[in-house]
């Protein structure tokens, strides 16, 4: 397993191979995405192109574990320059019929999740070469997240952050604290050793990048489990925690591209794309609050 960091948005991408017969999937991969300009580049999965290449690997999945609301999936990008299945969970339909109504897309938008190649069950079962895949639904964050487990390691997006930091947020449209307490108390029911990637790392206290933990390290050390051990405390304390944190700077511009399974708006008359920005759709009652 190999990890990239893509420090503009905190994100971690992963290329996953099994040893033996070279075939790997990529999870989470970035679109580059300028806010100020307005301009996109594929730098970053290229680069996972690239590293793929240099290995000799075969690549057999594109996969995301949801919807993200920080940066632009590149798993458009990497289907149509390689013609690899992409996937993500089955609940990801959901999460379109939502943010279809927030951005008020045309009826030709459709919200059956087929912009993926796969859209995956709780419990499914899937191979990356000879490796078991295992996938497991952990809605809070959003209401589609999946964990990708992989032998000892789980791939958990943003449920829960490295040990010295804190868990997803649960105040998207469909997030839910009650349902993130719960997933997370799935993730902690692994075995203590099983290695832990997570989507994201924000450096706290300057501290260099880190993305790998376990399963007892988290338990033991994470305060966000050792200070709030009930799910009326967790739920409390992540509502507060919600109510204090700025909305991510990209998530009305990822949403509608992530949305399309990681593909931009169709070009208008012009030939340009346009990204759609709904005003005042984030302020706690748009979405029945």
């Amino acid at each position: 397993m190999t990890s990239f960091d893509d420090e503009p948005t905190g994100s971690i991408q992963y290329v996953v191979t099994d040893p033996e017969t070279k075939s790997c999937a990529i999870i989470d991969p970035v679109l580059d995405f300028d806010p100020k300009s307005g301009a996109t580049a594929t730098r970053s999965a290229d680069a996972l192109l690239a590293h793929i290449e240099r290995e000799r690997y075969e690549l057999e999945w594109i996969l995301d574990t949801h919807p993200h609301a920080d940066h632009f999936s590149a798993a458009g990008y990497l289907h149509d320059k390689t013609g690899v299945p992409t996937a993500i969970g089955e609940k990801v339909v959901d999460v379109q019929r939502l943010w279809k109504g927030l951005y008020d897309l045309p009826d030709t938008f459709r919200t059956d999740g087929s912009q993926w190649d796969r859209l995956f069950a709780d419990g499914e079962r899937f191979r990356i070469g000879d490796l078991d895949v295992e996938v497991m639904f952990t809605p809070g964050h959003t209401l589609a997240s999946i964990a990708y487990r992989i032998g000892d390691a789980a791939f958990i997006h943003d449920t829960l952050f490295m040990p010295d930091s804190g868990s997803a947020r649960a105040d998207f449209p469909g997030g839910s604290a009650y349902a993130l307490w719960r997933s997370i108390q799935r993730i902690m029911a692994l075995p203590d050793e099983t290695r832990l990637f997570t989507g994201h790392d924000y450096r706290p206290d300057g501290r260099e990048a880190a993305w790998e933990s376990t399963v007892a390290r988290q338990r033991a050390e994470k305060p966000h489990l050792v200070e709030t051990p009930t799910e009326e405390a967790f739920v409390r304390m992540r509502d507060a925690r919600d109510r204090e944190l700025p909305m991510p700077k990209l998530i009305l511009h990822s949403l509608q591209v992530n949305i399309r399974g990681g593909r931009l708006p169709e070009p208008e008359a012009d030939g340009r794309r346009y990204l759609k920005i709904p005003l005042d759709a984030l302020d706690g009652t748009a979405w029945g609050e």
